[in-house]
């Protein structure tokens, strides 16, 4: 597990709002704790803001490169408000993404498809656990955002469903 899963981890388990979770995979033993139940997780919870005032100044000087990314961020915006129309269907977890329940199996939908509230679009694979991902919304799926067996990232948008 590298540093990167241990912060979605965190980021999860912080969102969630779980209040001590405990993770073992061979010898990496992970506990992580969130409020301030005792002294020890007041110290962290104060040793973070002390660790962003550096990266502040750090962050400061990219923000002329900011600044020219926003030009051609303005050229990206006629294509979303083309996708603002339609609802963005997001990750819940951390995992694996299939279209598929099994190698061997259809996908669960496909672009063109009419959907339901409660219809399954996929799973998500999340240590060895299968999530199936039901769509809260009825609608025609416009868009699959991410290829199959593809890790995805909480609230990492998946699908685009055109509602009306």
């Amino acid at each position: 597990m590298d540093i990167k899963e241990i912060q979605n981890l965190i980021k999860f388990v912080a969102k969630s709002g779980a209040s001590e979770v405990k993770l073992e995979m061979g010898e990496l033993k992970l506990t992580i704790r969130t409020g301030s139940v005792s002294k020890g997780d007041t110290t962290v919870v104060q040793q973070i803001p002390v660790a962003t005032t550096p990266v502040a100044p750090v962050a400061a000087p990219p923000a002329p490169a900011a600044e020219t990314a926003a030009a051609p961020a303005t050229k990206e915006e006629a294509p979303a408000t083309d996708d603002s129309k339609y609802i963005t269907i997001k990750s819940p977890i951390i995992g694996t993404f299939y279209r598929k329940p099994a190698p061997d199996k259809p996908s669960f939908v496909e672009v063109g498809d009419t959907i339901s509230t409660g219809d399954v679009l996929c799973v998500i694979e999340a240590m060895k656990l299968f999530n199936e991902i039901e769509s809260e919304v009825s609608g025609k799926i416009v868009k699959v955002l991410v290829d199959d067996s593809s890790p995805v990232e909480f609230d990492q948008p998946l699908f685009l469903i055109d509602p009306s």
